[in-house]
Parts: structure tokens; sequence; C-alpha cells
């Protein structure tokens, strides 16, 4: 386990998180997709390599951001239970009993029965119909595979290069499913015309447009891809 995830975290220095193309330790920006490429020395640095080497994956930079944010809440929630707790054992609460009695039973509403109305059905969400079983199609257990004969748009959330093999990319697809995250499979980038070759895409989703999938890309960057970004995928 400790060379996997040395192996993983050379792997996110040496490549764009993005994209996978190969960088320079100095390079501030992808030359392939134009990200901006995290820094390999320094402080967050240091917290990224202690994060990979404790459990395994790394959810991006932003996290160091967020951290204080969170821990400054947890601590404001803490000190109110405290002041709630304290309170309730200095002093009492005061009932007082209405004199104003219920009936015993609801008034009888006369009248004309009441009509039920047909509901409408929901919109379509403009995706093709799918054959395939539902396990299938939702990519539950991270093994979707893209339709054979649909273009359409996607989320990718990890690259890995193809000569490291399948298991980094099942792997991490199975956690995604295993997040929530819909649709989820791998893809060979090799098999299409909008990718670059030589890559195993972790994705999530068949989107018919683009708008359809960056409305979905906050809750996949939610999860901890903070990386992920939108695709468009045709042959």
């Amino acid at each position: 386990m400790p060379s996997k995830r040395e192996a993983a975290i050379a792997a996110a220095e040496r490549t764009c998180p993005r994209c996978g193309t190969p960088r320079t330790p100095t390079q501030g920006y992808c030359v392939d997709c134009g990200l901006r490429l995290p820094p390999v020395t320094g402080r967050v640095a240091s917290l990224r390599r202690g994060w990979m080497r404790r459990v395994g994956w790394y959810p991006g930079d932003w996290v160091w951001v967020g951290l204080p944010t969170l821990l400054v809440a947890i601590g404001g929630a803490a000190v109110a239970i405290a002041l709630t707790d304290n309170s309730s054992s200095t002093g009492g609460v005061t009932i007082v009993a209405s004199t104003n009695r219920m009936p015993r039973t609801p008034p009888q509403v006369t009248g004309a029965p009441a009509v039920v109305l047909p509901t409408a059905p929901e919109p379509s969400s403009g995706r093709t119909t799918s054959t395939t079983p539902a396990a299938t199609r939702s990519g539950r257990s991270g093994n979707l595979t893209w339709p054979s004969t649909r273009d359409g748009w996607t989320i990718v959330l990890v690259s890995y290069p193809v000569a490291r093999g399948r298991t980094a990319p099942l792997q991490t697809a199975r956690r995604a499913a295993g997040l929530g995250l819909p649709e989820v499979g791998v893809l060979q980038s090799s098999d299409f015309s909008s990718l670059h070759p030589g890559y195993a895409i972790v994705f999530s989703g068949v989107y018919s447009s683009r708008a359809d999938a960056e409305a979905a890309l906050t809750s996949a960057r939610a999860t901890g891809f903070g990386t992920a970004y939108t695709r468009e995928i045709s042959r």
C-alpha cells in the first residue's frame, strides 16, 4: 500500500490533475488544457503528500482553504450547545396550560366530494432512453460503459495514463459511485476523437448538452473531486 501511495504522489506531481499531461516541477499551467497546476513545493505540497500517504486519495488543494472555516463553524456550534446546556441547568421552563379544551372529534365538513385532478407528466430531461438494465445505466458500481451510438457531454473526474493499468481507474470509479455520483464508469480516450489518446478516464454522467453537464459539475466537485471538469465525448 505505501508503494502505491508514493506512486500516486509522484504521478500527481508529474502530471496535470485534469488531463494527465506530463508537467515539470516549475510549470505553472498545463500546456494542454490550460489548468493552473498545483505547486509541488511549499507548505501546501507538503500537506498534500501527507494527506495522500494517510488516506490514499486527495480531494484537491481547495480543502486547505475550506478547512479553517469548517473548524470555526464546529467550534461555534460547540459553544452554542454548551451555553444552551448551562441555561437549561440554571433556570426553569414555565408551561402555561390553556383553559380552552379542544373538541374530542374534528368537525365534519359537508359538501361536494373532493375532485382529484390528474397530474401532468414530468418534463423530459432530454436524455436518450437506454435499453440496458437500470443498475448498468446508473453506474452504481462504477462500471458504466459509454453508449456505443451516443455522442454527448460528461464530467471527467480523474484521468490516468493507460500505461499505469486499469486498477487505479476502476478503484476511483467504484469510490465515486459509492459517494453517490450518477452514471460512473471508465472510458478509453483513444476510442474518441474529441479526447487526447492514451488515457483511462473516470467519468460521471451521460448528458445531451454542455449546460446539463455544467449543472451537475458542482455536485461532483463537492464529493471530493475538486478538479473535475466537463468534456465533450464524440467518436
